[in-house]
């Protein structure tokens, strides 16, 4: 209660300032409740009430200055705060900070909101405090949501409503083990208060231009640390070399292709640890921990921003390690023509192996 009390006084002075000022900008404040879905069920035990939170969100609308703008359909951006309490003693609450854009589609009528950030866990897995919590190994976690929301806006005067649905994960990515994650899906309801008295008009000058591009050729380099799912054991860095090509096919998307090379030096810890302590796991501690892969991949541009996501299968893959296949999605933010930045997320399905934050030229 003293959560939704401190919103909701912080949603109060928002309105207030916002009197007689041009922002451009709203808020919306929204309750939502649910059900931790058994995605791996190791995580039972943790499954004992209705998950239940809030958020509260600022959002900057966009009129269509920029060319992108209208591409998608006037998009807001912004940033959350959330609030999730597990209704599990182990699991404690949730705190996040996110980043997000809000989508539009039929007639602004829907609204498909994408957050990303960082999560402050109140009661991670500690071997003698709290050894049930195999769900997060760390109070720091890697926070996302997407919510999908039936949204009308300036019912009366400045406020409006949105209701749908909302799908909210937590994962720490194998920083530290253990990571089960927990994965929420929920219904939620809100109010949204806009700042200024009315809209801007949209600006609709886009013309219908055709735009391709020769192949462009990439190299990346990611790193990070990650430790294996042996509670207790260490962690390591490791480094990943990517190169490849990619082919620009419109204004919004690429599709890509080329090779990773991995160097995954918890996996020298965690072949030494089965050869010595799993003999019927068949590791001699001789394997090489070294990986290769091949990729096709597909990048979805957002301004400067672009969206990857990455399929691969491994060609050099002397020791069994979450199979063959592996998958990457994340984020980067374009320096210029050539220079790029990424925070991306390596898995084998929906089991985590790394988050990888990368630098690199396209040329």
């Amino acid at each position: 209660m003293r959560n939704l009390l401190c919103a909701i006084l912080l949603v109060m002075s928002i309105m207030l300032y916002g009197q007689d000022k041009r922002h451009n900008t709203y808020v919306d404040f929204n309750y939502f409740g649910g059900n931790i879905a058994l995605h791996n069920n190791d995580i039972l035990h943790l499954i004992t009430g209705h998950p239940e939170g809030f958020f509260f969100s600022w959002n900057k609308k966009t009129f269509g200055k920029e060319a992108w703008q209208q591409r998608y359909n006037y998009p807001d951006y912004g940033a959350s705060f959330m609030f999730q309490d597990f209704k599990n003693e182990n699991l404690g609450v949730s705190y996040s900070l996110l980043a997000h854009y809000n989508f539009y589609f039929f007639k602004r009528n829907l609204m498909l909101r994408i957050a990303q950030g960082l999560a402050y866990n109140t009661n991670p897995y500690d071997k003698y405090k709290n050894p049930k919590n195999i769900a997060f190994g760390s109070d720091i976690l890697s926070s996302t949501y997407l919510m999908l929301n039936y949204k009308k806006d300036r019912i009366i005067d400045r406020f409006g409503v949105q209701a749908g649905a909302t799908l909210i994960h937590y994962s720490n990515a194998n920083v530290k083990a253990p990571n089960t994650s927990v994965n929420t899906i929920a219904l939620n309801v809100g109010l949204t208060y806009h700042l200024d008295e009315e809209n801007q008009d949209y600006v609709d000058n886009l013309e219908d231009e055709q735009f391709t591009e020769k192949i462009k050729y990439n190299i990346a380099f990611r790193t990070g640390i990650n430790q294996s799912d042996v509670i207790g054991s260490e962690r390591f860095p490791f480094y990943m070399l990517s190169a490849y090509a990619d082919k620009r096919l419109s204004h919004f998307s690429a599709i890509q292709l080329g090779a990773d090379v991995f160097f995954s030096n918890f996996l020298k810890e965690l072949i030494y640890y089965q050869s010595v302590a799993l003999p019927e796991a068949n590791v001699s501690g001789d394997e090489d921990y070294k990986r290769v892969g091949l990729f096709a991949g597909h990048e979805l541009f957002v301004n400067k921003l672009s969206v990857e996501t990455q399929v691969g299968y491994y060609v050099y893959y002397p020791y069994d390690f979450e199979g063959r296949m592996y998958l990457r999605i994340g984020l980067k933010r374009y320096f210029g023509k050539n220079l790029f930045g990424a925070v991306t997320l390596k898995s084998h399905g929906a089991k985590a192996e790394a988050v990888e934050f990368g630098v690199g030229v396209r040329l």
